[in-house]
């Protein structure tokens, strides 16, 4: 049926436009009229054969070329570069053939055509108009194309945006859809991306780094997290035996704070690495440090220590 629907529908709707004349004027009596309203069928018939024609073209060709790199894979940063690309000219090379094409079957109609000169003759004034009406629409779609060029977004980057963290599962020429991690999907105009900050962690590389924040009081011993922290990572596939570093970034009144920092192949490898770690850091805190856990001292005097600290 997708054989038919893409080569067969242009190649038959182009024979009856050709054999249409044939078929039908030797039935017809008044020839003159019927001869004209069937050569204006059959050349609209024509636009659009070889408008799918060239549609069907222009989708098979991305397809074919696109079939050589796999955007599910790992290391998927051309393949996601390529997909962004062509996915979002080809939106626009369509747009622009639609519109010819519509402009041409427009044309064929002697009224058409000469209200089209009466619209040339004021463009001047109504570009104006639809310039301000539609400012905010072309910049969108102005917006799309440039994402398609310069790439800020890829399909299948990993986003922080709006406070959500998800990928890029759509991009049009006007709007961009993430699918947030509980599948719920965030819907942003183009404009956004090229306005706005956000957070790309895979811009450059799939590869990304975790970190893992832990509280403790003073007294914890930070060799023996450092042991544990690489026995954890050594245990699991997720880690890519690239980093692995614990640290002390802060000290506080109350507590200290530790911070964990491994990597993974992906971001959502990095996620469940950074839960695995935090949960068996906690645990081996809890079992082997529990005096460690961060704790608020407090001094209570009685009435008799103070009045003997008077005294005194």
């Amino acid at each position: 049926m997708t054989f038919i629907k893409r080569y067969i529908a242009p190649v038959l709707i182009l024979l009856a436009a050709f054999f249409l004349p044939k078929l039908v004027l030797p039935y017809v009596n008044d020839l003159e009229k019927a001869k004209l309203v069937i050569e204006k069928v059959s050349s609209i018939m024509i636009i659009l054969a070889i408008t799918w024609a060239i549609i069907v073209t222009i989708k098979v060709a991305k397809k074919k070329y696109l079939t050589k790199y796999d955007i599910s894979s790992e290391n998927n940063l051309r393949a996601r570069k390529l997909y962004t690309q062509f996915n979002v000219l080809e939106r626009v090379i369509i747009f622009i053939i639609l519109i010819i094409a519509i402009g041409l079957s427009l044309m064929l109609f002697d009224s058409v055509r000469k209200f089209g000169v009466s619209v040339f003759a004021s463009a001047g004034i109504a570009g104006i108009i639809v310039g301000f009406a539609a400012q905010k629409a072309i910049a969108t779609i102005l917006a799309g194309m440039q994402i398609a060029i310069s790439q800020p977004i890829r399909l299948d980057d990993v986003l922080v945006v709006e406070g959500e963290w998800g990928w890029v599962e759509e991009i049009t020429l006007t709007f961009v859809v993430v699918r947030i991690w509980d599948k719920r999907r965030l819907v942003l105009p183009t404009t956004y991306f090229i306005e706005k900050p956000f957070q790309n962690w895979t811009r450059t590389t799939s590869e990304i780094l975790g970190t893992v924040f832990i509280y403790t009081d003073y007294n914890v011993d930070f060799d023996a997290l450092r042991e544990e922290l690489t026995r954890l990572l050594e245990s699991t596939e997720l880690w890519d035996k690239q980093v692995n570093v614990l640290q002390v970034t802060d000290s506080k009144e109350r507590s200290v704070e530790i911070r964990a920092l491994m990597s993974a192949r992906n971001s959502p490898q990095a996620w469940d690495l950074r839960v695995y770690v935090r949960e068996g850091l906690i645990k081996f805190i809890q079992k082997n440090y529990p005096e460690s856990l961060p704790k608020t001292r407090v001094s209570v005097m009685n009435e008799f220590d103070e009045k003997t600290q008077i005294k005194e």
